[in-house]
């Protein structure tokens, strides 16, 4: 019923011609606007609140709500799930908030500008905030264009006091029309007066460059807010710089991909960023007023994987698989490789940091956050082996959800997923790979890329080489990154070929399928339990192989490995 109630609120501040002409099947045509963006859910309302939670009702007993406020950087799509690829900041806010003691309610609204979200939805939420309850306002981007007409979004520009009546030309609306910090003003105050809390925050960075500086254009509503909370003390987080700086860290390639569709809107990479950025913005805030929302907070120190650094030791990190990473315990067990990479490395000179993790793929193995974990932590020094390929060509959206798009080329698609009926978007094999090289060198470590270990298949008599597919791929990222490449496929191969391989199968097909089987049987006692996973005899083979690839490469890696 409240719901409802909300509902009716709400679509009574549209205006009276959108009112008769939209139901909530029937959006208008999107209009493009100042920033040159088509936003699909134009200031629709009617559709898009079907999705967004009526203001005050994710409250949980006493304990206070995080209100937020903002646009389609905030909160994106008509229903804010990704389904268009794109993602808002407040998707991923509720991760830095206990949720035992607060809760954390998306607000935001793609198409609305400071102005809009005032008259149109800011009253409802007005409406439910309690005392201890707090707000955070950050909106702008859509404050450009005409004041009386189209979607009737502009504000003045700064901070000044003044203002000018408007009538908007479709509807015959009058309305006052105020400066940006006007607004903020009002907001404020508002807020101020329900016992609330305010905390201004400053706009996502756009992928904009100052062509004198190279650097992202940072937005004036830093300084309009900036000004306005010191004049009203209230707290401020420049997320405009903190994300901006970041950004600027970045390769031109990463950079890129944390938008989506356009220069404004955030991929899911983009928009977790700007999440991270607000809350280390609100944890690093020294006013006095942010300390007990700070003491609702949770994760916001980097996650890592704690491998203990020493002095002088640089640290290699591997990553993968279960061929790199299984039980690694039992003599008769499965191994991988990793386990036994002691075994070829001198642990005196170099730390050894196994984070790989069986059944993943390069997909898998990001979201999950494990990658996350290995670029926290990596120092100027610091290795990072890259072997993946096992899992990654597989069903997209079953509930494994680690397959890829086969390939190197930057390409992706949203999908929806069966388990849950989440979206996301997925990127081909090569692009997962790129990404892991690229992240590895802004942190001036070295990445070294090596393929899959060979499976225990004999087709011709010879054991099988997927040098079509995976072995194609990877060389492909080779050329394009100009990465170290370790064949750890071929060079176990090898090994294996030299052992058991037979130099041709008999013509009859039966006797050529017993031949097979018999060196199946024979290779066997590299493999365990199937005809992927080694043995420790066959982890021991590509631990040694890998010392031998490194040697022929000439690496640098190569000065850590034992004396023969």
């Amino acid at each position: 019923m409240n719901r409802i109630k909300y509902l009716v609120a709400a679509i009574f501040f549209l205006p009276a011609t959108m009112m008769m002409a939209q139901t909530f099947d029937d959006l208008p045509i999107p209009i493009e606007d100042v920033n040159k963006v088509v936003d699909n859910t134009p200031d629709s309302i009617a559709k898009a609140l079907m999705s967004r939670p009526a203001p005050g009702t994710t409250r949980v007993g006493s304990n206070p709500v995080l209100f937020l406020i903002g646009n389609s950087t905030m909160r994106n799509g008509t229903r804010g799930d990704g389904s268009n690829g794109q993602w808002g900041w407040g998707f991923f806010a509720n991760k830095y908030f206990d949720g035992r003691k607060i809760s954390v309610e998306n607000q935001a609204l793609g198409g609305m500008s400071t102005r809009t979200f005032y008259t149109k939805l800011w009253p409802a939420v007005r409406e439910a905030l309690q005392p201890g309850d707090w707000v955070i306002v950050s909106i702008g981007h859509n404050d450009g264009g005409p004041l009386d007409e189209g979607r009737a979004r502009a504000v003045l520009s700064g901070t000044g006091q003044d203002s000018v009546n408007v009538t908007i030309k479709e509807t015959g609306v009058q309305e006052t029309v105020y400066t940006y910090g006007g607004y903020m003003r009002k907001y404020v105050s508002e807020i101020r007066a329900k016992g609330a809390h305010p905390v201004l925050m400053s706009l996502t960075p756009r992928d904009a460059f100052d062509e004198k500086t190279g650097k992202i254009i940072r937005k004036p509503q830093s300084d309009w807010l900036a000004e306005v909370s010191k004049e009203l003390d209230v707290p401020y987080v420049d997320l405009n710089e903190l994300s901006g700086a970041k950004l600027d860290s970045y390769s031109p390639w990463k950079e890129k991909y944390h938008f989506f569709g356009d220069h404004i809107h955030t991929s899911a990479y983009g928009a977790e960023m700007n999440a991270r950025s607000a809350a280390e913005g609100l944890a690093a805030c020294t006013h006095p007023a942010l300390r007990p929302l700070q003491a609702m907070m949770l994760n916001v120190e980097l996650p890592t994987y704690g491998i203990r650094r020493e002095t002088g030791k640089p640290i290699v990190f591997i990553t993968g698989d279960s061929t790199v990473k299984n039980s690694d315990k039992d003599d008769d067990g499965m191994w991988g490789w990793g386990a036994l990479a002691g075994e070829v490395f001198d642990e005196t000179k170099i730390t050894l940091a196994n984070v790989a993790m069986a059944g993943r793929s390069t997909r898998s193995y990001l979201r999950e956050g494990r990658w996350e974990k290995v670029y926290n932590q990596l120092q100027p020094g610091d290795f990072v082996l890259i072997e993946f390929g096992h899992n990654d060509i597989c069903s997209i959206t079953d509930s494994k959800e680690r397959g890829v798009i086969p390939g190197t080329k930057d390409t992706c698609h949203v999908y929806k997923m069966e388990k849950d009926g989440r979206f996301e978007v997925v990127y081909s094999f090569g692009w997962y790979l790129k990404k892991m090289i690229d992240d590895t060198r802004e942190k001036g470590a070295t990445p070294i890329l090596v393929s899959l270990t060979p499976r225990n298949e004999w087709p011709t008599g010879k054991i099988e080489r997927r040098n079509d597919s995976y072995g194609k791929w990877y060389r492909e990222v080779v050329e394009e990154t100009k990465v170290e490449f370790l064949d750890l496929h071929n060079l176990s191969a090898d090994v294996l070929d030299n052992k058991f391989a037979v130099k041709k199968l008999p013509k009859n097909k039966e006797k050529a399928k017993a031949k097979v089987e018999k060196i199946k049987a024979k290779a066997s006692v590299y493999f365990k339990k199937d005809h992927t996973h080694a043995s420790k005899a066959g982890a021991l083979l590509n631990a040694e192989s890998v010392a031998r690839g490194l040697r022929q490469n000439g690496s640098k890696l190569a000065e850590y490995l034992k004396n023969d």
